[in-house]
């Protein structure tokens, strides 16, 4: 789960990150009040979207009084601001942030997220700020710093100070980014996060370490812990189909190709997408059911598939392990009986019950496609839209 910039910094600050004063928005007049509460002679208003390269975009401004703030406001509220990261369609700004203005000497990168291939948290820096960091990665990987941290001994002091001077801080800089790191290592860890990155992180004029940006993201397995943090989740800012798929605990994720993939198990789910490309056809989404899904999980799982106006037939692949086949093609029946199946189905059955679901689907009258294996039914559904033209 993901969540808006000034919420990040709200939770970085409980722990002691040093962040700028501001205050989020939703109206123009929010936004003049907002400027007038800082106090300051200048502020930065920014869009509030989950995507990168605001900037860029128009979406972040130096503001100077408070009928500029509400300029600001008026202008972003309510329209589609297009990022390199949001796609031709852009993202619908609701929020806004308006924080003080900051004196910047240097920009520097830091992040903390789970580095799985070593099973340990990693700190990545970088004197790089300001850019995208897989941009300095290709161009300039010697410019990556990368320090592991052992989850057993927790985050030494040392390697902060490693850190501190692989960036080139000096002096007082040194013990406030120890302590920024430490605040970092507690909101990660007690939080459930699974990524917080700081770019910019500035040096200011006056020498002070700030988090001039923030983003987290959090272990959606970890948020019943967290209700609190559960309930920044901003439904407009994720896709509607998957938010439709989690509440029925369905793994989805969206994605640019034609052919729906309903699969049990994340692994055959992969494969079977992998499959798809293989025979030149391109997978509408990663959808896994779970191996224990029952009859409404599937019919629901079904109805998401055939919603999106971009898939022109549907792929079925299941193994009946824990999920019984019987139950898969009785869920498939009671979709199909709630909308007007137009594009061609294709299902390979395996495992536990599968003559019985055979039969469920062959006597429901669906114009079923009956493949023997993947490969078939990869096959299969590629010459289904095919011969649709």
């Amino acid at each position: 789960m993901n969540i808006h910039e000034f919420q990040a910094k709200q939770i970085l600050g409980r722990f002691g990150a040093p962040v700028p004063k501001g205050q989020p928005a939703t109206t123009a007049a929010e936004m003049e009040a907002a400027f007038k509460a800082l106090g300051q002679p200048k502020a930065v208003a920014k869009v509030q979207i989950h995507a990168g390269g605001r900037g860029k975009a128009g979406g972040v401004k130096l503001v100077a009084s408070a009928a500029e703030a509400r300029q600001f406001a008026e202008r972003m509220l309510n329209k589609p601001l297009v990022t390199h990261q949001t796609g031709p369609q852009g993202r619908v700004v609701r929020k806004l942030y308006l924080e003080e203005a900051s004196e910047v000497a240097r920009e520097l990168y830091l992040a903390m997220l789970v580095d799985r291939k070593a099973e340990s948290l990693a700190v990545i820096a970088s004197t790089e700020g300001g850019m995208d960091i897989e941009e300095v990665a290709a161009k300039t990987p010697e410019k990556i710093i990368t320090e592991p941290i052992d989850l057993t001994a927790g985050m030494a002091a040392f390697q902060a100070r490693k850190i501190a001077f692989a960036l080139g801080l000096k002096d007082k800089q040194v013990n406030q980014f120890v302590g920024l790191l430490s605040a970092m290592y507690r909101a990660f860890n007690e939080t459930d996060a699974s990524l917080i990155e700081i770019n910019p992180l500035v040096v200011t004029a006056a020498g002070a370490v700030l988090c001039l940006d923030a983003k987290m993201s959090f272990d959606d397995n970890g948020l019943f812990r967290h209700p609190d943090i559960r309930e920044l989740r901003d439904p407009n800012e994720e896709d509607p189909t998957e938010t439709e798929a989690a509440k029925y605990d369905l793994s989805y994720v969206h994605l640019d190709g034609n052919i729906g993939c309903m699969v049990n198990g994340a692994g055959l789910a992969m494969a079977t997408m992998d499959i798809v490309k293989y025979y030149g056809a391109e997978p509408a989404n990663f959808l896994d059911v779970g191996g224990g899904a029952n009859t409404e999980k599937v019919a629901a799982a079904f109805r998401i598939l055939l919603s999106d106006s971009r898939v022109k037939a549907v792929l079925i692949n299941i193994f009946g392990g824990i999920m019984r086949c019987d139950v898969l093609a009785e869920g498939v029946v009671e979709a199909a009986k709630q909308v007007n199946l137009k594009v061609p189905l294709v299902v390979r059955m395996e495992g536990t019950n599968v003559e019985q679901g055979k039969k469920i689907l062959k006597d429901s009258g669906l114009a079923v496609i009956a493949a023997a294996d993947m490969a078939d039914a990869a096959r299969r559904v590629v010459e289904a839209i095919g011969k649709r033209g």
